[in-house]
């Protein structure tokens, strides 16, 4: 008992609750909104959405954002699609500073709940045990290049967004650095969602769907890779300068 009370926190059911309310909820909204976000639903309410927005539009901006942050914070597929939306209904900027705020405090959310759930847990153990397996080895390589390694989850599009979410929850990060991270890296994704959405006037007037291939457009991925690259700068710099001293 003596040596597990030295290594953290317990895992419980207790700590396990935040996760499975934001997991119940989850289903929940899937049940009963599960087919409303979708493009189609975009399509089919553009004319009311532009009408609502017009007349309301400090309300609309809110309701959008709150959609987005729950979207989010309950790992729901469609948060593309809200991007689209907020790009449709309030234009580059406006929309791609909803999203970036509706998604970090989103992931924030599920970062808090799974670091104060099963994360410190997870996390004490995870030093307790020490060595050179594979999971100290990536902690350790995150608390010494937290902003890369987190950055490079953000940036990279191969990390779906729910892991990046709550894979540094388990690693020990602390708040305030994630929040930051999350809200910097998000930023250059969001801004060519929100891009491809502001241009969906025409594309509705043609019966045509986005072109979500975009992104893979050397014009658009090259700068995205460029910025993935030089989050990974110090990194390899570090490294390098680690095997100039042993030599």
């Amino acid at each position: 008992m003596t040596e597990r009370r030295g290594a953290g926190p317990e895992l419980s059911l207790r700590r396990a609750l935040p996760l499975l309310a934001l997991g119940l909820a989850a289903l929940a909204a899937l049940w009963l909104w599960g087919d409303v976000l979708r493009f189609e639903t975009l399509r089919d309410n553009r004319a009311e959405l532009l009408a609502w927005r017009d007349g309301h539009l400090a309300l609309a901006a809110a309701a959008f954002l709150a959609a987005y942050v729950t979207v989010v914070a309950l790992s729901l597929p469609g948060a593309a699609v809200m991007t689209l939306a907020g790009g449709f209904l309030f234009g580059v900027a406006g929309g791609t500073a909803l999203a970036v705020l509706g998604a970090t405090l989103g992931a924030t959310a599920v970062f808090l709940a799974a670091r104060h759930g099963f994360g410190a847990a997870l996390h004490a153990r995870l030093r307790a045990r020490g060595g050179d397996g594979a999971l100290p080895r990536i902690e350790r390589g995150i608390a010494e290049n937290a902003v890369s390694y987190l950055l490079l989850m953000r940036l990279m599009p191969v990390v779906p967004f729910f892991v990046a979410n709550l894979a540094p929850a388990f690693l020990g990060v602390g708040t305030r650095l994630y929040v930051l991270t999350t809200f910097f890296g998000i930023i250059p994704g969001t801004f060519v969602y929100a891009w491809i959405g502001a241009g969906l006037g025409a594309v509705f007037a043609r019966g045509g769907q986005p072109d979500l291939g975009l992104l893979s457009d050397p014009v658009v991925l090259g700068p995205l890779l460029a910025l993935s690259a030089l989050a990974t700068l110090p990194l390899v710099l570090k490294r390098w300068r680690g095997r100039k001293a042993r030599r």
